[in-house]
This record gives C-alpha cells, sequence and structure tokens, in this order.
C-alpha cells in the first residue's frame, strides 16, 4: 500500500453496523468484529474487508454507497460514532482512515438520519431529494453562447473566489444529518450562491431561488434555526454566509414576485 507504515500494528475492531433489509422493514444494530485491519486502510476499505469475511460465511454483506473514494462524489454518507463522516474534520468518509482509531475500539455505524433521505438498505440512503431541488432550479437554462475566452467576462477575484467556493459542495448531505432539524439550507444556499454570483446566473436568480426554496420545503427538509452544526460537519467546508445569501436573495425576489406562497 503507497504511504503506508511498515511498523503499523493492526487492530482488532468491534463494528455496531445499522443493518435494514428495505425501506419498509424495522432495522437494528448487529455486531460484528473485523481482525487485522492495517491503520493505513480508509474506513470503506476496513467495511470491504467485513465484507469479505461476510460473503466467505455466506451472509448478506453490509449496503453502503460509494463512488469515486476520492472525496469528490458525495457519496459515502455514513454516520460514525454519532459525526458525519467520522471524527476527522473537513474529511468525507471515504478519506479517513483506520489510524485515527484505536485497537480495540468499537465503532457505531449508521446511515443518515433524516426523513428525507429513507434508507435503501442498511447504509445506504435514498438523496435523490437533492437532485429534485436542483432540478427546480439549480441551473442556468438561458443561451449563454459558446464556451467564451476565460477573461472575456470580467468578474471581481472576490467574486470568483467565492462562486468556487460555494460551488465545491459535493452534495453528500452531512450538513442535513449533522442538524437537529435536517434543515438542507447549507446545500440549497451553496447552490443558488454559486449561480447568483455569477453574471451568467443573474438572468434566472429570482425564480430560481423562489423554486429550489418551494421544492426544498416540498421534499420535507426541516427550517434552519442557525446552529451551525451543518458547517462544523461538512467535509469541505462550506460557510454558513451562503444561508445569508440565500436568504438575502428569497427576500428579493419575493419583493417582486406575483409568488407569495
Amino acid at each position: 500500500m503507497a504511504g503506508s507504515n511498515p511498523n503499523a500494528k493492526p487492530m482488532n475492531l468491534t463494528l455496531k453496523v445499522w443493518r435494514q433489509k428495505n425501506r419498509t422493514a424495522s432495522g437494528q444494530v448487529v455486531d460484528y468484529n473485523v481482525r487485522d485491519i492495517s491503520p493505513d486502510m480508509s474506513f470503506l476499505e476496513m467495511l470491504d474487508v467485513l465484507n469479505e469475511d461476510l460473503l466467505r460465511k455466506g451472509d448478506d454483506p453490509v449496503a453502503f454507497d460509494h463512488d469515486c473514494r476520492e472525496g469528490i462524489c458525495g457519496s459515502c454518507n455514513l454516520f460514525i460514532n454519532g459525526r458525519a463522516h467520522g471524527p476527522e474534520t473537513g474529511t468525507t468518509t471515504c478519506q479517513l482512515h483506520m489510524r485515527k482509531f484505536s485497537d480495540g475500539d468499537t465503532i457505531v455505524i449508521e446511515p443518515w438520519r433524516a426523513n428525507s433521505f429513507p434508507v435503501n438498505k442498511d447504509l445506504s440512503v435514498d438523496r435523490s431529494a437533492f437532485d429534485r431541488i436542483i432540478q427546480a432550479g439549480g441551473y442556468v437554462s438561458v443561451n449563454t453562447g459558446g464556451a467564451p475566452d476565460g477573461n472575456e467576462i470580467p468578474i471581481p477575484k472576490d467574486i470568483a473566489d467565492r462562486a468556487f467556493e460555494a460551488a465545491t459542495c459535493i452534495g453528500c448531505g452531512a450538513c442535513v444529518a449533522a442538524c437537529k432539524n435536517a434543515s438542507a439550507m447549507l446545500f440549497v444556499s451553496a447552490k443558488v450562491s454559486q449561480l447568483a454570483l455569477l453574471p451568467q446566473g443573474h438572468v434566472e436568480r429570482a425564480t430560481r431561488v423562489e423554486n429550489m426554496v418551494a421544492q426544498m420545503d416540498i421534499e420535507g427538509f426541516g427550517a434552519c434555526t442557525n446552529i451551525g452544526s451543518c458547517a462544523a460537519e461538512c467535509p469541505v467546508g462550506i460557510s454558513l454566509e451562503n444561508i445569508a445569501m440565500l436568504n438575502r436573495e428569497f427576500l428579493s425576489a419575493k419583493a417582486s414576485s406575483n409568488n407569495l406562497s
């Protein structure tokens, strides 16, 4: 394993894993023991070892979401010992390494807990509510022409930086899972801010924020009460300032809108 520590001692761990057959079934926590886990493994590689052991025994492997395993896609949504993505700050589950734990530790692994994110099976949840919010307005549909030269539309650096920072949201859902109200405001505000800051997004900025907030409410996400747990657990550091911008965009849109609902 590249970059591994040859002196690192393997660990034996107890896992308490949420098992649920499907959306309608009742779930429960099941205990598993995994042995000889390298501290240099990622958390998902450790789950792979668990599943290999289960398959050898003829048992059903633990379902969990993953894709890129590089902290880009946002698929690896797990609650680990009561924290979204685990104990490492600014890290997705796939970037979490087992050296953050100690030999003999007990690790509790659960799916996201939110009504808007129903459990598909075990640790896998349905986050398509986020997709529907994006479909409601998180895009630019006006004709912006072909790809312009990078410097053709001058954008002040501070604006470009703020738009880029908002655009780094990977839509993992940690903000919803960490929020006591299961609010999606940090996710929605990042998408609204990203486009509202750039000239290409100005044409539709009023309808965009109205439609996205309306869809967020339809999906059943809770209200934001500014606790800040969403930003604290966000693996890419999306700022609470985006929620303030979303509120300003929404109030401005409503002030000039015929849609008063």
